[in-house]
């Protein structure tokens, strides 16, 4: 039996679904959730084969609800909103679908769904993104201690590489992201954030001074009484940031 959840705020949206999926006796909805933080429940608990998420929802959209996930399902979108298909298959998302689903629209997204599940052995893994939509441009979803948070980028005083991992030192506190250093440089306003050191991301705002330590070796201070160093490169584009 393939189960499935449905994640969508709209209940008739979610009804449509339903009603196709009623034709596919192998199909069991298990669960349906009207936001990004039930459906990131729901998916722990049920451990789906297969959800239909809508993007556009409230509190967290369903990018940012899939990197709350570690064993990613398989993931059809059901959205009104066309410009988020290249992202979506970016991240190896099944199918997208758009609003009004059509019924032909829908048998072809779970023929490929059936196609592939008998070709892998296993659930699909989402690869990095790059770029982030405009909302996400203001804020990061981070999970610790397992409560979820939003972040807001102006609250950042600095990134720092940790392994795996980026370390972001907030007003809220430290948090980690399963993301890389490059992820955030490519995303962030670089206006507001600069790369200073292969270790470490600034937000420029926290910037109260830059001092040489050696000879052309330099460090910043930030309101946070944190010292960090900076490199060449970093230091050529911390001066041109600040007008210097």
């Amino acid at each position: 039996m393939i189960r499935t959840i449905l994640i969508d705020d709209e209940p008739l949206a979610r009804d449509i679904v339903k009603f196709y999926l009623a034709d596919y006796v192998d199909v069991e909805v298990v669960a349906e959730c009207s936001d990004g933080f039930e459906g990131v429940k729901a998916i722990a608990k049920h451990k789906p084969d297969l959800i239909f998420l809508d993007i556009q929802m409230p509190k967290i959209n369903g990018f940012e609800m899939l990197e709350l996930i570690d064993e990613k399902p398989n993931v059809i979108f059901t959205t009104a909103f066309d410009e988020y298909a290249i992202k979506a298959f970016e991240i190896n998302a099944m199918d997208y679908l758009l609003k009004p689903i059509e019924r032909t629209r829908f048998d072809t997204a779970m023929q490929k769904f059936k196609t592939r599940i008998k070709q892998i052995d296993s659930q699909l893994t989402l690869p990095e993104r790059t770029t982030l939509d405009p909302a996400q441009n203001n804020r990061v979803v981070v999970k610790k201690d397992g409560a979820i948070s939003i972040i807001a980028v102006a609250d950042i005083n600095y990134l720092e590489a940790d392994d795996d991992y980026v370390t972001l030192n907030t007003r809220e506190g430290v948090f980690h992201k399963n993301k890389t250093m490059a992820f955030f440089e490519q995303t962030l306003n670089p206006t507001q954030f600069i790369r200073i050191h292969r270790s470490y991301i600034i937000n420029l705002s926290q910037v109260t001074k830059i001092e040489l330590k050696e000879k052309d070796s330099y460090v910043v201070l930030l309101k946070t009484d944190i010292w960090l160093p900076i490199s060449k490169t970093g230091y050529v584009k911390l001066k041109a940031a600040l007008g210097l």
